[in-house]
């Protein structure tokens, strides 16, 4: 033991979430809202202030919806339509062309969706994740604390954690560790287990700034427009309110160096079409694009979410949403073995189910035409096979069959159903429809349809028939 490890404690906690980027979150949001005592650390003094991410996916949105955090996610973001914007210059946007990124508009959500997708920051929606999972009461946040030693042994595993700004070490004893920490992952590293797939696969330098942008584009507002000038060509993506937006551009790795501040500023008063905008840079800087797939999502009791899991390029802005929707499905499975609602074989659907979706967003990142996809294409990949949204009458009020999904199961009935709930195992509130609402949900006459808190069904009564889903 070094000198700076100047002492050794011992606790448990069922749960361990290493890393509080928007997978280690949404992970410990649900184990929380199943009332399962979680730990969550991360190495940081402080969430990060950087936009990163923009785009908040329908099913993302949907979440959100359901932990009642909509409207403060929403709060910080801006209100544009999910397409992107090809044009010379911002100045001459009335000229460009619009090409989809595989997101629903506004008008095709409001069919498909009790809300909407999100132009939202990171540095938005995280603290507003992280503030709501202190609400639930049931997770201890330590920050500034990182994981310097982590071992599977009989019965759970085994976390070293160190305090960064004392250097005092104790080690927690967990049944299950999420790895959260990102796609440097030094858990993921420690157990030895590999990225598969390219790194390096394009170099990217940006800069984070402010200027009067929403007046150049006017009534053309949308969530990320390509640029074509010469001595601008780039990527201009809206970042938060207040004007506050994001430039980027493709270059050469060695040409990293020479992007100055005042290299940025020419660059966007040409891109913008504006010889004299006044651009107010924040911060600069430069990554390089990589889309790789852990070789497994788990070893033994320790589980790899988020960017651990899997890496993924900007292209199609799927590395936020994929991470969040793995954060939940994992929290939500682990909430329910804990609680015994389920035994341990529940654990493997999480890889099963997750790595085909993450597999599919790896490889679309990849591909150098990955931001431009059909709506039809994509959807299907980011909701999952969720039952359908139907608005219905519940309590007096105006609900959709998604708002209804309990922390278990969910049985929906028809008029005409049948079919008792399920003895044993999670508890299962029941929902009962109108025929027509019923229908278009896909049940019919005496039938009925149990679905998991996800909104995936798991059985389905037809008529007086008993089938699998």
């Amino acid at each position: 033991m070094s000198d700076e490890m100047k002492e050794t404690m011992e606790s448990e906690s069922p749960v361990v979430v290493v890393g509080a980027g928007p997978a280690g979150l949404a992970a410990a949001i649900s184990l929380a809202r199943l009332g399962v005592e979680t730990m969550l650390v991360e190495r940081r003094a402080e969430l990060s202030s950087l936009p990163r991410a923009t785009a908040v996916s329908l099913r993302s949105m949907e979440l959100m919806r359901s932990w009642g955090v909509e409207d403060a996610i929403r709060a910080g973001g801006v209100d544009v339509e999910w397409r992107g914007w090809q044009s010379e210059t911002l100045a001459t946007a009335a000229a460009g062309s619009m090409w989809p990124v595989g997101m629903p508009t506004r008008e095709q959500a409001a069919v498909l969706s009790p809300t909407a997708p999100a132009c939202v920051p990171q540095d938005h929606l995280e603290p507003v994740l992280l503030e709501h999972l202190r609400s639930l009461h049931a997770t201890r946040v330590h920050l500034h604390t990182e994981v310097v030693g982590v071992e599977n042994v009989p019965g759970g595993v085994e976390v070293v954690l160190r305090d960064v700004p004392t250097g005092a070490v104790r080690t927690v004893r967990a049944r299950y560790v999420i790895a959260a920490d990102g796609a440097h992952s030094r858990i993921r590293t420690a157990l030895g287990i590999a990225m598969h797939g390219p790194d390096g696969l394009a170099h990217v330098v940006n800069a984070l700034f402010r200027a009067p942008l929403w007046r150049v584009v006017g009534e053309h507002r949308y969530g990320i427009y390509s640029v074509e000038h010469p001595d601008g060509a780039g990527i201009f993506l809206p970042a938060g309110r207040g004007d506050r937006w994001g430039y980027g551009m493709w270059v050469d790795p060695h040409d990293v160096e020479g992007c100055t501040p005042e290299r940025f500023v020419r660059r966007i008063r040409a891109g913008a079409g504006i010889g004299d905008l006044d651009v107010s840079i924040e911060r600069t800087g430069a990554f390089s694009f990589a889309a790789q797939l852990a070789e497994r999502f788990r070893a033994g009791n320790v589980f790899l979410a988020g960017d651990a899991a899997h890496r993924v390029t900007p292209r199609g802005g799927t590395g936020m949403n994929t991470a969040i929707r793995g954060g939940h499905d994992l929290g939500w499975k682990l909430g329910w073995v804990l609680r015994g609602w389920a035994g341990p074989e529940l654990l493997a659907t999480y890889e099963s189910e997750r790595r085909p979706i993450a597999a599919h967003n790896v490889a679309r990142s990849a591909d150098p035409n990955g931001s431009t996809r059909e709506t039809a294409d994509e959807l299907h990949v980011d909701l999952g096979g969720r039952i359908a949204h139907v608005w219905v009458r519940a309590s007096g009020r105006r609900v959709s069959t998604l708002d209804l999904l309990g922390p278990g199961l969910t049985l929906f009935t028809g008029p005409d159903s049948t079919p008792a709930p399920p003895n044993g195992g999670p508890p299962v509130s029941v929902c009962s429809l109108d025929a027509v609402s019923a229908r278009a949900i896909g049940i019919h006459g005496s039938g009925a349809l149990l679905v998991r808190p996800d909104g995936t069904p798991v059985q389905r009564w037809a008529h007086e028939a008993t089938t699998a889903a």
